[in-house]
């Protein structure tokens, strides 16, 4: 009997093995499928696919690993270790592939009910299998790698009009002036309402809209957004600006111990204590996951901090998600404020819809009021800085852009800027913002 037994045990053993080897050929199989239905997709939408196919298929299995661990872990504490059944549905749950294909069946009827996350993630789990390519553009960089014809931002997020050309060896120093044509001037642009008016000279002027989204006539209206009231009263006693950092590890190219991201928003918190605003600066770090860099989900750590700190101080009305940009090593975004040389800002609106609309499970009700605070500012910068703020970056998701109307993500400069170069750029910036605030929109 014990022979036999052993040799019941090494059959089962061998069926085992031969059924793992068949479901990691299955998954592999349906990874292959769905990186093939990613390509085309990609490629229907004109974006180059060169060194992206295994970076998005990273992320995603990422995404939906996190998403999937709760379930695995309560499947693995349920069942008897050595049953068939756990090991297969064990495996089943591994398998990345398919996990967005099949029916919901981890969680009881009641557990799903009492779970608040339970909706929120049945919605983005629909919105990211018909939006797989947001997937590979949910950062707020924007990746700019090369200087064209003219020198300008380009509309897809590279910059100038004209054709490529090649990248010199040494960094090279931009300063993006508005293009304005008719009107512009050395000392600052004020442009017309007529001008403004115009959906084409808008948008060419004033925005780069990256292909995760769009931006229609219904939207952009420079009237509306000219005519939203976004002036607060002045009071040093109470909060009234938030500033944070969703990624606070961003540094700079000569940045030492203490010299990130962060410290810039000190001296901009200290920029704007001295005009008289209440302003609090949160340099809780989002982006470091067990001592290590994780931004993957620094924005939903972000927002559960900013909410905190929201409920605690309900008098704040504006907030400041103050970043620094990613762009290729070769170009370097400057400009000279008042004798010094700053770093280029570059204002962001996230539009929470793709260019299929709307994204429902993202909602903005200040988006109307994010739009206008960006634009104002923009207006305000080219009248007093000119070629201090680079276009206005629109992409598809959110970005924690609907906590305050007056709600803001300001890129200052890049990894090829200096930390000084960073630091100097708060001081227009604190002009800018406190004109605004202060009711002066621009016009």
């Amino acid at each position: 009997m014990r022979e036999k037994k052993s040799i019941g045990e090494f059959m089962r053993t061998i069926m085992l093995a031969v059924l793992c080897i068949l479901l990691a050929m299955l998954g592999l199989r349906q990874c292959k499928g769905w990186l093939e239905n990613l390509k085309t997709r990609w490629e229907n939408q004109g974006i180059t696919l060169a060194g992206k196919s295994s970076s998005a298929a990273g992320e995603i299995v990422e995404f939906i690993w996190n998403r999937r661990q709760k379930s695995v872990s309560a499947l693995g504490q349920g069942e008897k270790k050595g049953d068939i059944v756990s090991l297969t549905s064990f495996m089943e749950l591994l398998n990345p592939w398919n996990s967005y294909e099949r029916e919901e069946k981890a969680l009881p009827s009641a557990e799903k009910e009492s779970d608040p996350s339970y909706k929120n993630f049945l919605a983005s789990r629909e919105f990211y299998i018909e939006h797989q390519y947001l997937l590979e553009y949910g950062d707020e960089e924007s990746g700019q790698e090369s200087i064209l014809a003219d020198g300008q931002d380009g509309g897809d997020g590279t910059m100038g009009g004209g054709g490529l050309q090649n990248l010199p060896e040494d960094p090279v120093q931009v300063s993006i002036q508005n293009p304005a044509g008719e009107g512009q001037a050395a000392s600052g642009t004020v442009y017309s309402m007529a001008q403004l008016a115009d959906y084409d000279f808008l948008m060419k002027t004033f925005y780069n809209t990256h292909t995760s989204t769009t931006a229609g006539r219904d939207m952009m209206s420079a009237e509306k957004m000219l005519e939203t009231d976004l002036s607060i009263e002045k009071d040093s006693a109470r909060p009234q600006i938030l500033i944070y950092h969703s990624h606070s590890q961003e540094a700079f190219s000569d940045s030492g111990p203490n010299q990130t991201i962060v410290e810039v928003g000190d001296y901009l918190t200290e920029l704007l204590e001295a005009k008289g605003f209440g302003v609090i600066h949160d340099r809780s770090v989002y982006d470091l996951v067990d001592g290590k860099l994780d931004r993957s989900r620094a924005y939903t750590y972000a927002l559960e901090g900013v909410t905190r700190i929201l409920e605690k101080n309900p008098d704040i009305l504006v907030v400041l998600d103050i970043h620094r940009d990613g762009v290729g090593e070769n170009v370097r975004l400057t400009s000279q404020v008042n004798g010094k040389t700053a770093a280029q800002i570059m204002f962001f609106n996230g539009l929470s819809r793709t260019p299929e609309g709307p994204i429902e499970y993202l909602p903005n009700p200040y988006l109307e009021e994010n739009l206008a605070f960006s634009f104002q500012m923009q207006l305000k910068a080219a009248e007093l800085y000119p070629g201090y703020a680079r276009k206005i970056y629109l992409k598809g998701l959110r970005y924690n852009l609907h906590l305050r109307p007056r709600s803001a993500l300001i890129e200052v400069g890049a990894q090829t800027n200096t930390f000084e170069e960073a630091r100097n750029a708060m001081e227009p910036l604190a002009e800018i913002l406190a004109a605004v605030l202060d009711g002066e929109n621009g016009r």
